[in-house]
């Protein structure tokens, strides 16, 4: 009798212990969401967002992961936001990085005859760059320039990295949108 109670016990301990490592692989399966980033990530680009996010109706983990793609992965504010840092903050002047704020991904720099666009929400729409998701995405995927700046030279953007963007999943372009969707809009600086 003790030695069948012995063995159910062990068996019990068994079936304990294979549950508790499913368990536990299971979690470290979960973090990930649908673009395979790590949930650190999308955590970690929700904190490095320069500006406050209106996360209304919005989700958290969508935008998280368009902060670290536009923040971390990419140079976005490198292009979009005129000037890109604060007067005496400039990592490549061996300063200590902070970005401007006020001008955050508004667009306004110049390349030759090109000037990066605004990505923010437009009001009332509060659409980042006055574009739809389907026409957002077709602009990361095909270059298309939905306002036609530059006929004379192509109907394709110029300066933007589009061939590269276009290599992301729908749902990095999905995150990047729902991020620029939750930044606040700014005016093109003059």
């Amino acid at each position: 009798m003790k030695r069948k109670i012995a063995i159910s016990v062990m068996l019990v301990a068994l079936v304990m212990t294979a549950a508790l490592i499913g368990s536990a692989q299971q979690q470290q399966l979960e973090p990930q969401d649908t673009t395979g980033l790590p949930a650190v990530s999308w955590k970690r680009g929700l904190a490095l967002a320069p500006v406050p996010l209106n996360m209304e109706g919005k989700n958290r983990k969508a935008v998280g992961t368009g902060s670290y793609l536009v923040n971390a992965v990419q140079g976005c504010n490198d292009c979009h936001t005129n000037p890109p840092y604060v007067a005496g903050s400039d990592p490549f002047r061996g300063q200590t990085a902070q970005i401007n704020a006020t001008n955050y991904l508004a667009g306004g720099t110049h390349f030759g005859p090109f000037t990066s666009r605004n990505l923010t929400p437009e009001p009332p729409s509060g659409m980042p760059a006055g574009l739809t998701l389907d026409q957002f995405i077709e602009v990361m995927r095909t270059g298309r320039d939905f306002d036609n700046l530059h006929p004379q030279i192509s109907p394709l953007l110029q300066v933007m990295p589009w061939p590269t963007f276009r290599n992301m999943t729908d749902d990095d372009l999905t995150s990047i949108y729902q991020y620029l969707s939750a930044i606040p809009h700014a005016e093109t600086p003059k």
